[in-house]
C-alpha cells in the first residue's frame, strides 16, 4: 500500500510538471511516466533477483515493482488518452500515442535490463578476482 501511494504521488508530481508540454500529445504519460517506469521496473527486477548484484526479498521487490512502479505507471491513463483521441477523431494522434508508448516502453525496459545485467556482470567479475587473489 505504501509503495502504491508513493508511486501515485510521484505520478501526480510528474503530471503537474509536464502539463504545459502535454496539451496536444500526452508527453508526460508517454515519456516521463511509462518510459521511465518501464526502465525502472526492468532495471530493479534484474538487479534484485536471487542471482543479481543486490538480491532482495520478495516483499521488497513487490514494494518497488508492484507498489511504486504500479502506482507510478499509467496504463489506464494511456488507454483513456488514446480512446479520447479516437473518440474525437484524432486517429493520427491515437496511433502515434500507441506506437511511441509501446516502442519507447519496451526500449526502456530493454535498456533497464541491459544496464542491470552490466552491473551484475561487474559484480561477478569482482568476485572471481577475489577468489583468485590467494592463488
Amino acid at each position: 500500500m505504501f509503495g502504491g501511494a508513493l508511486g501515485s504521488l510521484l505520478r501526480h508530481v510528474v503530471s503537474v510538471l509536464t502539463a504545459p508540454y502535454s496539451r496536444i500529445m500526452p508527453w508526460g504519460t508517454i515519456f516521463a511516466v511509462n518510459t521511465v517506469g518501464s526502465f525502472v521496473i526492468a532495471f530493479f527486477a534484474t538487479l534484485t533477483m536471487a542471482d543479481g548484484r543486490y538480491p532482495m526479498s520478495d516483499n521488497m521487490r513487490l514494494l518497488v515493482m508492484t507498489g511504486i512502479c504500479g502506482g507510478y505507471t499509467t496504463f489506464s491513463t494511456f488507454s483513456w488518452q488514446t480512446f479520447e483521441f479516437l473518440r474525437t477523431g484524432a486517429v493520427g494522434r491515437a496511433l502515434l500515442t500507441v506506437i511511441l508508448s509501446v516502442v519507447m516502453c519496451i526500449g526502456a525496459a530493454s535498456a533497464g535490463y541491459i544496464t542491470a545485467v552490466c552491473f551484475n556482470f561487474q559484480t561477478m567479475q569482482a568476485v572471481e578476482v577475489e577468489k583468485h587473489k590467494d592463488i
